[in-house]
């Protein structure tokens, strides 16, 4: 019965309410919403934690089972995977601090660590008031280390674009922190 199952069939089962539909969809995409999770956090988290947040993600599809149209499944739980990756990176901050160095924030003298600390508490306030893309953007190149053509393969979009939307938001904090505007 579920080897005949097509994703089509299955959501239309699981818009019902019927559970088989779910199951299917869990057999086809738990590896690959494994593999967005792994990527996203860098391998640092656990296995457990990997398939903790993978439930999860299956957890938010049945909750909201009437949202993902035919054909478009494979991307919206992509689109859950990553934001419950970031959210589960934040929520144990395990981030790794942003460059200061790209974004020319000098930090000098036995105030230097004062500085990196409150640099840090602005960078993630600046974060949360980033559209969507953007942060992720950010997110993927300073706290996970991907390079601009990596980010554009993953969001579909030029590298240029990617490094322009990451100098304007450096330019932005900049000048926020400049003008003593700590967010």
């Amino acid at each position: 019965m579920h080897s005949s199952m097509t994703e089509q069939t299955a959501l239309a089962r699981m818009r019902e309410g019927d559970e088989a539909g779910l199951r299917w969809i869990i057999q086809q995409y738990t590896a690959y919403i494994g593999s967005i999770v792994w990527g996203i956090t860098g391998g640092r988290i656990t296995q457990q934690d990997v398939e903790e947040i993978t439930a999860d993600v299956f957890m938010v599809l049945w909750r909201n089972r009437t949202r993902p149209r035919d054909g478009k499944l494979k991307g919206y739980l992509a689109t859950i995977a990553r934001n419950r990756a970031i959210d589960y990176l934040r929520k144990v901050k395990q981030e790794q601090p942003l460059e200061y160095d790209a974004l020319e924030i000098a930090v000098e003298g036995p105030e230097g660590e004062i500085i990196v600390q409150e640099g840090e508490r602005i960078l993630r306030s600046f974060l949360e008031t980033m559209g969507a893309q953007d942060r992720e953007i950010f997110v993927r190149h300073y706290y996970l280390g991907e390079t601009a053509l990596t980010i554009g393969q993953y969001l579909d979009m030029s590298p240029e674009t990617v490094r322009q939307r990451l100098k304007r938001g450096r330019d932005f904090l900049r000048q926020q922190i400049k003008k003593g505007d700590v967010l």
